[in-house]
């Protein structure tokens, strides 16, 4: 889970091929997965209890499938093991199991994602794009990661990824959008944002397919960077990009 789940995102396609090796003829499979531990970030905990969420979504049709999120409790701040209620229909402890009366529901689930982010400082660097500029794009985040002092191929993958979510900008959020980089801490964070709506929840989470129309870009992203937080506010869609520095 350290590995594959260090970005939550990447889970419920590891989970998926999973079901496709084992659940052959609705044989019941079960499975483990802890992606919430002591230490995480504030943005990681987000992400992962987002994760956990859209597990019932991404498998509300595979019956004979059973997931099991342990909780560390005795570690974990109880702010943490309370949004599980919210996030699992049962929850179980050492003296209960049952449905959880605060379990969100699917159809909570499925709607486009806003729960807020921390404003980008002022001292973030912006440059407004379209069409025309992507090159721009890809030279605006190669300078500011090696001036942060991203390591080569790090970089190399973060050009790619904000340019993957760009290019998605101009073709699905309005032609054009607003990328921000600045450092906080040791992380670089790079943030796109446009006037189009991600319908789609699990957008990103799910391996691409050959006729697939889209989503290869965020997919992508969560593939070649730490964490990928993407949101759908009243004004259109923002997707943040985490790059660990060092």
């Amino acid at each position: 889970m350290a590995e594959v789940g260090a970005n939550p995102a990447r889970i419920i396609a590891a989970w998926q091929e999973f079901v496709d090796e084992h659940g052959a003829g609705g044989q019941p499979i079960r499975g483990i997965g802890e992606p919430i531990w002591a230490g995480r970030s504030d943005s990681e905990l987000a992400e992962c209890h987002r994760h956990e969420s859209l597990l019932n979504l991404a498998f509300a049709n595979a019956p004979g499938f059973r997931l099991l999120c342990p909780y560390d409790v005795s570690a974990l701040d109880p702010s943490v093991v309370e949004e599980a209620g919210r996030t699992h229909p049962f929850v179980s402890s050492v003296e209960s199991f049952g449905e959880s009366p605060s379990y969100s529901g699917i159809d909570a689930i499925a709607a486009p994602f806003a729960e807020p982010l921390a404003e980008p400082p002022d001292f973030a660097d912006e440059l407004e794009f379209d069409a025309d500029s992507l090159g721009a794009v890809r030279n605006f985040v190669a300078k500011r990661a090696e001036a942060a002092g991203l390591g080569q191929g790090r970089a190399d993958a973060l050009v790619l990824a904000a340019n993957e979510i760009a290019t998605n900008s101009v073709r699905h959020g309005g032609g054009s959008g607003t990328l921000r980089v600045w450092q906080d801490g040791d992380v670089l964070l790079s943030q796109v944002e446009d006037g189009g709506r991600i319908e789609e929840p699990l957008v990103g989470r799910r391996r691409p397919v050959l006729d697939q129309p889209g989503g290869r870009g965020i997919w992508l992203a969560n593939q070649l960077c730490d964490l990928v937080q993407v949101r759908t506010f009243e004004d259109g869609n923002v997707v943040r990009i985490h790059s660990a520095l060092g």
